[in-house]
């Protein structure tokens, strides 16, 4: 029992931290998936993983709060640029727009790549942008990702039939870029994506999804504080096995291959 309080102390911020983060990504990975532009999350994330590099490499130095703030506004100023880019090609093909959002993806992926080339510290960094620091987060950290989050389900749950896609990609850029400076790149996409398409084709479809993200959360975090592995990259691996559990005994998979051509 006395070795299970520290790990406790450490993993409840990690939980509410995956609370906050699926509360908004599983709505708009819905969003994403129905729109049919999957990668636009990872492509998003990376860009705001690209803002926060840069402000780290040219312009911003020391690591107090304003250095923070700072660092978080000039990613959120990336992420929305990358976004309205993304966005103006929304009418092209659904084909073209992935290749272009792949080109984006790449782009700011090797862009990262070299501006840490130079960084002693490089591959740490890079770690802690792909899978984040989740299980380090303190209390203190959760404000931001609150407030956040609150307002994006405001304005989602009360306003989404009035929410253009000029609107939308700008609150998703933000939403993701929070989320991507707390949880890391590959959990933001794996939060946004695996309970979507594992409820895609389900009744009640939301509150399965949340389901299977909290679980994958929980598992994660406690495989990762037993055995002592990267908690995004753990959360990441659970959240698919998870996903792929529920597929198979409810028989996910058959219902969206049967409905296929019902949705479209």
């Amino acid at each position: 029992m006395s070795e299970l309080v520290p790990q406790l102390e450490i993993l409840w911020p990690a939980m509410i931290a995956g609370l906050l983060v699926l509360a908004t990504h599983v709505p708009l990975g819905r969003e994403v998936l129905h729109r049919g532009i999957i990668f636009l999350d990872l492509a998003i994330a990376q860009t705001a993983a690209f803002g926060v590099v840069l402000a780290n490499t040219f312009w911003i130095a020391g690591h107090d709060e304003h250095h923070a703030i700072s660092t978080t506004i000039i990613a959120v100023l990336a992420a929305i640029v990358g976004s309205m880019m993304l966005y103006s090609i929304r009418k092209l093909e659904v084909r073209l727009q992935e290749a272009f959002i792949g080109v984006l993806f790449v782009l700011m992926a090797t862009g990262i790549i070299l501006l840490l080339s130079a960084d002693p510290h490089g591959g740490e960094r890079l770690k802690e942008i792909l899978v984040g620091q989740i299980l380090w987060l303190q209390p203190s950290d959760l404000i931001q990702l609150f407030v956040v989050s609150a307002v994006t389900l405001i304005l989602w749950f009360l306003g989404r039939e009035k929410i253009g896609e000029w609107l939308f990609y700008p609150l998703f850029a933000i939403t993701i870029t929070l989320s991507t400076q707390v949880v890391g790149v590959y959990l933001v996409f794996a939060s946004l994506i695996i309970p979507g398409v594992s409820t895609l084709h389900q009744e009640k479809p939301i509150a399965k999804a949340y389901l299977i993200g909290i679980a994958g959360y929980i598992v994660g975090l406690i495989v990762s504080a037993s055995v002592d592995l990267p908690a995004g990259a753990t959360i990441v691996w659970c959240l698919v096995m998870i996903g792929c559990l529920y597929l198979a005994f409810t028989g996910g998979l058959k219902i969206k291959q049967s409905d296929s051509l019902k949705d479209h």
